[in-house]
C-alpha cells in the first residue's frame, strides 16, 4: 500500500487534513501526518517510509530526499517551491510539483488590502490617496498577476503587465496594456505588484535602478520573494525618494532600518500572508492530495517542476 505524509511545520486547517483524508484513503492510500515538528531529524525519520509528501513551506533539502528511500513525488501546496532541492529529486527520479493557482486569490486580496492600507496611511485619520485612476503593473503575468489585474479593473486602475513568456494578445483579452520590457513597466507605473519565482535572474533584481524610474507616488507590493529584491538599493531608494513606499508579506532583513527611519512609508506582515486563509489553505491540500492520485494512477505529471 502506498503511503502520502502530510509534512507540515505550519499544519493545514482540519478541514483541510480530513480532505485531504478521504481523496487519500479512498483512492486506497494511507496517510502519516507529522505536524508542528520541532526538528529536522523528525522529517528525516518521517520520510522513510514515504511513498508521497504534502508540504508547505516545509524544507525538502537534499538530506531529506537522501533519507526517503521510498518516495516518487512530493507535492508543495502553493505556488512557490523554492523550498524543495530539485535538482536532488530529480537525480533520485523524484517527481516534484506544485499546486499553482490555488492560492491565486488570497494573494491577490492581500495585494490590494495592504495598497489601501498604506494609501490611507494606516487609518490614523489623515488624509490618504485613492486607488481609483492610479497605474498599476504587473511584474509576471501569472495566475496571481491575472487575480491583481482583474480587482484593480475593479477600483478603476489602469493595469500594464510585463512578462516575456505570455502573449500580449492574451493579455488584451483581459483589459491589460503589456508593455515590452521591466524599464517601460516600472516608469508608468505609480503601483507595481511584484509575482516573479527567486531564481538564478531574479534574485537581487529589483534595486535602485529599476525603481527610482517610477513615477511621483510610487508603491513596490512584494508578495513574491524576499529575495528577489536589492536591499542596498531599495534603502538607497527610501533615503532619495521620500514619496515612495515599500509594503511585503516578506519583511526585508533591512526591515526594522527602514521601519525606524521611514515610518509610515512601509508596511510588513509578521509572517509571510499570501496564502494565508481558509480557503486558500484547503484548496492547495486537496490540489496536492489530488494530483499525487492521479500521479500513481496514470502517471499525470501536468504540475512537475523538475522537468
Amino acid at each position: 500500500m502506498k503511503t502520502v505524509l502530510i509534512a507540515t511545520d505550519k499544519p493545514f486547517a482540519k478541514a483541510a487534513v480530513d480532505g485531504i483524508r478521504k481523496i487519500v484513503e479512498n483512492a486506497g492510500y494511507e496517510l502519516k501526518l507529522l505536524e508542528k515538528y520541532t526538528s529536522h531529524a523528525e522529517l528525516l525519520e518521517a520520510t522513510k517510509s514515504a511513498n508521497a509528501m504534502i508540504i508547505r513551506s516545509d524544507n525538502v533539502d537534499r538530506e531529506v530526499i537522501e533519507a526517503a528511500g521510498k518516495l516518487e513525488i512530493v507535492v508543495r501546496a502553493g505556488a512557490g517551491f523554492d523550498n524543495i532541492d530539485l535538482a536532488a529529486a530529480t537525480e533520485k527520479n523524484i517527481v516534484a510539483m506544485n499546486t499553482p493557482g490555488q492560492n491565486s486569490n488570497a494573494v491577490a486580496e492581500l495585494v490590494f488590502g495592504m495598497m489601501v492600507y498604506v494609501s490611507r496611511n494606516g487609518f490614523i485619520g489623515t488624509s490618504g490617496t485613492e486607488l481609483r485612476g492610479k497605474s498599476l503593473g504587473i511584474h509576471a503575468y501569472g495566475n496571481v498577476g491575472k487575480y491583481v489585474a482583474k480587482i484593480g479593473k475593479g477600483f478603476g486602475m489602469d493595469i500594464y503587465a510585463f512578462d516575456p513568456y505570455v502573449k500580449a494578445e492574451d493579455m488584451e483579452k483581459d483589459g491589460v496594456i503589456p508593455v515590452n520590457s521591466i524599464d517601460e513597466l516600472y516608469s508608468k507605473c505609480q503601483f507595481v505588484s511584484l509575482h516573479i519565482p527567486a531564481n538564478a535572474q531574479t534574485k537581487n533584481s529589483i534595486g535602485f535602478e529599476i525603481l527610482s524610474k517610477m513615477p511621483k507616488g510610487a508603491t513596490l507590493v512584494n508578495t513574491a520573494r524576499k529575495e528577489v529584491i536589492d536591499e542596498e538599493g531599495l534603502l538607497k531608494m527610501f533615503k532619495e525618494r521620500a514619496d515612495f513606499k515599500y509594503i511585503s508579506d516578506i519583511a526585508p532583513g533591512c526591515s526594522e532600518e527602514i521601519k525606524t527611519n521611514y515610518e509610515g512609508r512601509c508596511f510588513f506582515t509578521p509572517k509571510k500572508m499570501g496564502a494565508q486563509t481558509s480557503e486558500a489553505n484547503i484548496n492547495a491540500g486537496l490540489a496536492a492530495a489530488n494530483q499525487i492520485v492521479q500521479f500513481f494512477k496514470t502517471g499525470d505529471k501536468t504540475y512537475q517542476v523538475n522537468k
